[in-house]
């Protein structure tokens, strides 16, 4: 499992634009992380690195619960403000999950038996001089 060492909010950027260029284009990535850990931060990265929005386009979606980027290439979801499993399945992801599309879902890991076995874990931890993120 690669270890990636990112010092500041471009570098994880970076990387996201990085590992971009390595996803297939239909897949679910869990971004895990505490709070203020970079999930979003890597996600601008991912999504502008597949063409799908501008960095400065990428926002949280932690009141809009998902935003979709690209045409619906990509689909960017925020579970923080869910708190039962009930409340996801109104969501429409089941839908989501069907078309060829890059999933990216920070706080996903609250409810790991909504994805599939195949998906993709980013851990991303706060360290002193900055974030350490593996895959």
């Amino acid at each position: 499992m690669p270890v990636y060492r990112t010092g500041s909010a471009e570098e994880t950027v970076a990387l996201g634009e990085a590992i971009a260029r390595e996803l297939p284009r239909r897949c679910v990535v869990l971004l895990i992380g505490n709070l203020g850990a970079g999930k979003t931060t890597l996600a601008k990265g991912i999504i502008k690195g597949l063409g799908a929005a501008e960095e400065d386009e990428v926002s949280s979606p932690t009141f809009t619960l998902i935003h979709e980027y690209g045409g619906g290439r990509v689909y960017h979801i925020d579970l923080y403000r869910i708190d039962e499993p009930r409340e996801i399945r109104t969501l429409g992801l089941d839908e989501l999950l069907e078309r060829e599309a890059v999933v990216l879902v920070e706080w996903g890991e609250r409810f790991p038996h909504m994805w599939p076995p195949e998906r993709i874990e980013i851990r991303l931890k706060d360290v002193d001089d900055g974030r350490e993120i593996s895959m």
